[in-house]
C-alpha cells in the first residue's frame, strides 16, 4: 500500500494537466516529505524531490531581501534551517485548503503551480556595448521554480506584521492561485512577467 502524505492524502490520484510539468513534478509516495538532501549535489536532482518538500524548502528563507510591495521583508531567519517547523506549517495549510475546497489539497497545490507558472520571461543580451531586454521562453523546470518561489513569497508577505498565521496565508495563496484569482500574488507576478516579455519582443 502506497504511503499517504502526512498519512492523510493520497498522491496516486493527483492529475498533472500541463504535459511540460509531468517530468519535473515528483509525486513519489512519501509519508514525510523529507529527502535529507540526498539529491542536492546531483544535476537535475530536484526532479526526484517530492513537490510538497520543494514547497517546504522554499518557505525556509529570510524574507525578500529587496523591495516587494514597497517594503523589504526580513524574517530574521525565523524558518531558516527549521525544516520540521516549515513542514508543520505546510501540513496545516494543506489541511485548511482541504477544508475549504473539499478536494485533495495536493491536487489544488498542483493546479495553483500550473496556473501561476509564467511561459515567457525576459533576459538581457548585449550587442556592441548596448544592453537589450529580449523575450525568451521559460523552461518547464524554471517555470516550476518561479511558481514555487512566488507562492511561498506570497505566504511570507501575507503573514508579515499581520495577525494572519503563515499557514493561513499559504492556504489563502494556494486556493486563490488554483482558482486563477487575480488577487493572488503569484498570478499577478505571472501576468507581470509575461507582460514585460510581450513588450520586449
Amino acid at each position: 500500500m502506497a504511503s499517504k502524505l502526512f498519512d492523510k492524502w493520497s498522491l496516486s490520484d493527483v492529475q498533472i494537466t500541463d504535459p511540460t510539468f509531468a517530468e519535473y513534478v515528483s509525486l513519489a509516495p512519501v509519508s514525510i516529505p523529507h529527502s535529507h538532501g540526498r539529491q542536492a549535489q546531483k544535476q537535475f536532482g530536484k526532479k526526484k524531490v517530492n513537490i510538497v518538500e520543494r514547497l517546504v524548502n522554499k518557505l525556509m528563507r529570510g524574507g525578500t531581501g529587496e523591495k516587494t510591495g514597497g517594503k523589504v521583508i526580513r524574517t530574521m531567519g525565523r524558518l531558516q534551517g527549521k525544516k520540521f517547523k516549515a513542514m508543520k506549517i505546510v501540513e496545516q495549510a494543506l489541511d485548511e485548503v482541504a477544508k475549504r475546497t473539499g478536494k485533495n489539497p495536493v491536487q489544488v497545490l498542483i493546479d495553483s503551480l500550473q496556473n501561476s507558472a509564467p511561459r515567457e520571461d525576459t533576459t538581457r543580451v548585449q550587442y556592441g556595448g548596448v544592453s537589450y531586454q529580449v523575450a525568451v521562453d521559460v523552461s518547464a523546470e524554471r517555470r516550476l521554480d518561479m511558481a514555487l518561489r512566488n507562492i511561498s513569497l506570497a505566504a511570507i508577505m501575507g503573514a508579515f506584521d499581520k495577525k494572519k498565521t503563515l499557514s493561513e496565508a499559504l492556504a489563502d495563496e494556494i486556493a486563490m492561485a488554483a482558482a486563477g484569482d487575480v488577487k493572488s500574488y503569484a498570478i499577478k507576478k505571472r501576468d507581470e512577467t509575461e507582460r514585460m516579455a510581450r513588450s520586449a519582443r
